[in-house]
């Protein structure tokens, strides 16, 4: 398929639509519980054993669910489980990241099939949308025609306010200024008839851990991701709430003390960009911590005291979160290593203990378990849950 094959194919055929509430109920359901008989989907939707066969039947001609491998029970015919198809819909998410970008294609289960990345000096709009043109032509040579007809739309995983993100990362702010009037929609309309649905990263982050992680067990938690910056994210009734600007669960935020008693946030505190300062003050490259494979092992007399300190902050953190909301767990993720986020777990449950938590109800604190791909998961999720899964938030739309 040649280069001019791929820029037409790049729009994409939304073959299906969006789905109405009970398609989309029963595709929720399979995606947040995996395979299931359609009896047993019928009995949790409420809905009559008729009407599921019926809907199961139209998404299999789809191509939205496929059948399972059946399940044999003491007596009668073996039920057979339907479950997500992987190749019913797929979807690009771009994370613009401090220093680098990622772009990635995601299939309808939730497994990444092919990523890129490139890296800059500073995240400005010439290189992170040609980055996003090129890297979609590229993935998109990969894919045949029955595939490329499944593109359903482009998420992309932004920093809130990115125009105002100079202070931190050290660019010119004459630069940074131009994302402040930017269209994403309008900018990809040149290149791409897919729809566009931008979500801060943080909170894609925690759409990622809710969609695809661990947290299934817990229906309301709060969500840290540590990055470059901290962010976090807010799950309330087993939903990702987002907010009435899209800006729910700024975590990063949060007010903290400085060793003086002056006041600051907890991205001045606990964010990995103080452990990049505490590299080159050694005298050593900070790009070591983001080498993939990422292996901490070898910096461990700086990384540990950055772990003791971050702890601290993330226990204090964490109590003032729940006595807004009484969490039942605080989750825990970042762009790090797994050992360096178990440290880190561990590290806050014992802070926690010497914490005074009159009137509190103590959270559980647990590992995220996505990872550093979280932000670009949880972005190329958006036009799924936008287009195919019960959303409950109004803060997320195609723009």
């Amino acid at each position: 398929m040649d280069g001019q094959d791929v820029r037409e194919h790049i729009g994409g055929v939304n073959q299906s639509g969006v789905r109405d509430y009970n398609e989309r109920l029963l595709l929720s359901m399979l995606q947040r519980n995996g395979a299931m008989p359609g009896s047993d989907l019928a009995r949790r939707a409420g809905l009559s054993p008729q009407t599921v066969s019926v809907i199961l039947r139209k998404l299999e001609k789809d191509g939205f669910v496929k059948r399972g491998q059946p399940i044999r029970g003491k007596v009668g015919k073996p039920s057979i489980p339907m479950e997500l198809n992987p190749d019913g819909v797929l979807s690009f998410g771009l994370k613009i990241g401090r220093r680098s970008a990622d772009l990635l294609l995601l299939d309808f289960a939730g497994r990444v099939r092919n990523q890129l990345r490139t890296s800059f000096d500073y995240p400005l709009p010439d290189a992170v949308l040609g980055f996003l043109e090129r890297g979609m032509e590229t993935l998109c040579s990969d894919l045949d025609a029955s595939a490329l007809a499944r593109l359903c739309g482009i998420g992309i995983a932004a920093p809130f306010e990115l125009w105002k993100w100079h202070d931190l990362v050290g660019a010119p702010a004459n630069k940074f200024e131009t994302w402040k009037d930017l269209s994403f929609a309008e900018q990809v309309a040149g290149f791409s008839e897919l729809p566009v649905f931008v979500v801060n990263d943080a909170t894609a982050a925690c759409r990622a851990e809710h969609l695809y992680g661990s947290a299934k067990k817990y229906r309301d938690y709060a969500y840290f991701f540590i990055g470059s910056f901290i962010g976090g994210g807010v799950v309330l009734n087993d939903t990702v709430f987002e907010g009435n600007q899209g800006n729910a669960g700024a975590l990063g935020s949060m007010r903290s003390t400085g060793p003086l008693g002056e006041s600051r946030q907890l991205i001045d505190v606990a964010s990995i960009h103080l452990l990049e300062a505490r590299l080159i003050e050694a005298g050593l490259d900070p790009k070591l911590l983001w080498r993939q494979p990422q292996d901490w092992s070898a910096l461990s007399r700086y990384v540990d005291p950055w772990i003791g300190e971050t702890a601290q902050e993330l226990a204090k953190a964490s109590l003032s979160i729940c006595s807004v909301i009484d969490f039942e767990a605080i989750l825990i993720d970042g762009a790090f290593p797994e050992p360096v986020r178990n440290e880190l777990v561990e590290r806050v449950r014992r802070y926690l203990i010497n914490q005074d938590t009159r009137g509190l109800v103590v959270p559980q604190i647990e590992p995220g378990s996505i990872g550093g791909n979280a932000r670009g998961i949880g972005a190329a999720s958006s036009p799924f849950f936008s287009q195919y899964l019960l959303n409950t938030n109004a803060g997320l739309s195609a723009i």
